[in-house]
């Protein structure tokens, strides 16, 4: 009798030891799961904060897009003034309305994108967490393939512009004076003095020169809108990953 009932407490010792270590293994699971949820939640909000920052860049970025493309239009104006007024023997401008129009030639403005919250985002691993597998697919063209693109492009057009510049100032001696404060990127310039080139203004050097700044700032101005198309589609995708979220 005795002895059963030792076999009987024994059992209920083990049993009861037996849920104490399941109720502690389960106790310590479940700290690891709302950890996890811890952590995964906070993931999400700092990606949400990243993708709504991004979004605020998004829309600088537009804007100097939009900025870019206006000197780069007129330019594309000057152009074809110039070179209709060449092809009419200089007979449609006077020499300072030509020299105004020169000096209105800028094909050298470079896009800068702001890509420091793409980098952000790279760099802690919140593209990963995006949802939208389209948005992860722009912000990579526009961040690596369209970026690298543009720098190419802008490099080879700076290089153009610096022969523009000194054929210019140097064939036809303008001195001007400078207002840095005036216009969106550097400033304006206003004709002092002149001393009007008609043989190189007439030659095909000049008219070349004309021709390829306006192959420039029409290739550049096609790279703007493909960069533009992109990110507006990213400023699109980013609104329907923070409505999702």
């Amino acid at each position: 009798m005795e002895r059963e009932q030792n076999i009987n407490t024994a059992s209920f010792s083990w049993r009861r030891r037996s849920i104490e270590l399941i109720a502690i293994v389960a106790s310590i699971l479940v700290s690891f799961f709302l950890e996890d949820l811890r952590q995964e939640n906070e993931e999400v909000e700092k990606k949400n904060e990243l993708v709504s920052d991004l979004s605020i860049v998004i829309s600088e970025d537009l804007r100097q897009i939009q900025a870019l493309q206006e000197p780069l239009e007129k330019s594309l104006t000057c152009i074809a003034q110039l070179q209709d007024d060449i092809a009419s023997n200089h007979t449609a401008m006077t020499d300072i309305e030509a020299l105004v129009a020169v000096l209105c030639v800028e094909v050298g403005h470079s896009f800068f994108p702001k890509d420091g919250v793409y980098e952000q985002m790279v760099a802690t691993g919140a593209l990963e967490l995006i949802e939208g597998n389209e948005l992860k697919r722009q912000l990579l063209e526009i961040f690596t393939h369209l970026k690298d693109r543009n720098y190419a492009t802008s490099t080879e057009i700076d290089s153009f512009n610096i022969t523009f510049r000194n054929a210019m100032l140097t064939n036809f001696r303008i001195r001007f004076s400078y207002d840095s404060d005036d216009g969106v990127f550097y400033g304006s310039r206003k004709i002092e003095t002149k001393e009007f080139n008609a043989e190189y203004y007439q030659s095909n050097k000049f008219f070349g020169l004309l021709s390829q700044g306006s192959l420039y700032a029409n290739m550049y101005l096609r790279q703007l809108n493909d960069i533009r198309a992109g990110y507006q589609s990213v400023e699109e995708l980013a609104k329907i990953e923070l409505a999702q979220s």
